[in-house]
């Protein structure tokens, strides 16, 4: 009986049920005040009504119609038909409603278990692919989808259309080769997930010693082409592809490069439990690039990797493997690090292309390996930086000698030139052995006086020079008087 009533009720509340009460409320008043009802008046009631109930549903229809299109942020006529007829035709029952934001689909506990109409809202950072249980139906971009009863999405995972930055390898704070001590800290290393971390990217050098650096990867989905187009005179690019819904966004939605980076499958095979588990899209570069890794590092040797002078081992393996995952041909290198100049197919390069990736930038650092083999390196560098420290200081004291050697020649002949300046006449008179003294000692100490007035060492030279020269003129003066009185 309630059920009846309530029925009834939701009935009445619709515009039919309004307009049949209303009318019904009409004609009773009517016939309660003594109106007789001809049979003219009854047909033209009855069209009235009919009309009544056309104009009244299609007025609902189109004001569904026009506020249903506020409900989500559709943009094309197709999804504003999609959401008018879920709205109109909304029986209580509904599929899944998703949201998923930067590749993360966001859902509540149960909802992708519901069958029926549904919708998923894509930022503008998402993108999705949608299947059946028999069939791939294709990608789905930023903006409105609507999806059928039979539709979800593939793996209930999302796509992030960013560029994204993935690190691999031991943290900074590892120590993963750090060997029990008295002061060392046996929880580090016990840690099994810096153990863990260090196995990622463990590589073995061509004499055998491994070593394990942290790998960063930037890559995202491959992104569509691009068009140049001009905003206030300024150039800007944009993208060809639009998502389903009229969405273009900035981030580039490219539908081939998602539906392969989630249908192309990728099967690892496990080693220890001989499993194969399925390879998620984001796990691919990191799976590629740490192959790579391995595969050039037993080219070189540990010493070559830390290379002081041009291009270290390490700055060839960083450059190989930038070029094997961005170009489709790569020269090839020996077992030794030496390019051979053969140019070979990338096969990560043709891998990333078929799932619909790329890799914009490897980059390799924090490179860590046994403290004993560190140790031992170091000592080995030492004694080669005392060997070569050795050699450079007797290279310097023997240049030290050559050039104090030569200054000492240098100034000897200058001297010597200094001394015989007032002797270059050949034909001059013959002068006494005082003013022979004097000529020889007056351009020396005129030199030193504009040369050297400065140095405190000199002034004793000068000194010197002075009491000679007052000798002379003594002597010189006593030695005529002498030659006067004889003469007398």
């Amino acid at each position: 009986m309630r059920q009846a009533f309530s029925g009834i009720g939701s009935f009445l509340q619709t515009p039919s049920g309004v307009i049949l009460s209303v009318s019904a409320v009409w004609h009773a008043i009517l016939w309660v005040v003594g109106v007789e009802f001809s049979y003219l008046y009854i047909g033209i009631a009855v069209i009235v009504l009919i009309f009544d109930f056309v104009v009244a549903n299609l007025l609902l229809d189109r004001l569904i119609y026009f506020y249903s299109q506020f409900v989500l942020p559709v943009q094309t006529a197709k999804d504003r038909q999609e959401i008018h007829s879920r709205v109109s035709g909304f029986t209580g029952n509904r599929g899944p409603t998703l949201f998923v934001k930067n590749g993360r689909v966001i859902k509540h506990e149960g909802e992708t278990e519901k069958r029926g109409p549904g919708v998923i809202v894509l930022d503008t950072a998402s993108a999705v692919v949608m299947q059946t249980d028999t069939q791939i139906i294709g990608a789905a971009g930023p903006g409105i989808r609507f999806t059928k009863g039979r539709e979800y999405i593939t793996g209930e995972i999302g796509i992030d259309l960013r560029a994204q930055w993935q690190f691999i390898g031991p943290l900074t704070s590892d120590q993963p080769f750090l060997k029990p001590a008295p002061n060392s800290d046996p929880k580090k290393y016990n840690d099994q997930q810096a153990q863990a971390r260090r196995q990622q990217t463990a590589g073995q050098t061509r004499d055998g010693f491994e070593i394990s650096p942290t790998i960063s990867i930037k890559f995202r989905i491959k992104r569509p082409e691009t068009f140049t187009e001009f905003e206030n005179g300024i150039p800007k690019n944009r993208y060809s592809s639009t998502s389903e819904s009229g969405v273009t966004s900035q981030y580039g939605y490219n539908a081939t490069a998602v539906f392969n980076a989630i249908s192309r499958e990728v099967m690892e095979l496990g080693t220890a439990d001989n499993k194969r588990t399925r390879m998620e899209w984001n796990k691919l570069p990191a799976h590629l690039v740490v192959n790579l890794w391995r595969e050039y590092v037993r080219k070189f040797k540990l010493e070559e990797l830390f290379k002081a002078e041009g291009f270290s081992g390490l700055q060839t393996i960083e450059d190989m493997i930038n070029k094997r995952v961005k170009r489709p041909l790569v020269v090839a290198m020996d077992d030794i690090g030496l390019p051979t100049g053969e140019a070979l197919p990338s096969l990560e390069h043709r891998q990333l292309e078929e799932r619909g990736l790329e890799i914009m930038d490897v980059r390799i650092h924090n490179v860590i390996f046994d403290p004993t083999i560190e140790e031992q390196t170091i000592q080995n560098w030492s004694a080669e930086w005392s060997k070569i420290a050795k050699r450079e200081e007797d290279l310097l004291n023997e240049r030290e000698k050559l050039i104090e050697t030569g200054a000492h020649n240098d100034a000897v002949k200058q001297f010597a030139r200094l001394a015989s300046q007032k002797f270059d006449n050949p034909i001059a008179a013959e002068a006494d052995i005082f003013s022979t003294l004097q000529a020889l000692i007056e351009p020396v100490r005129e030199a030193i006086l504009i040369e050297s007035r400065a140095n405190n060492q000199m002034e004793a030279e000068i000194k010197k020079l002075d009491e000679v020269w007052k000798w002379l003129l003594v002597h010189k003066l006593d030695s005529s008087m002498r030659r006067d009185e004889d003469r007398q």
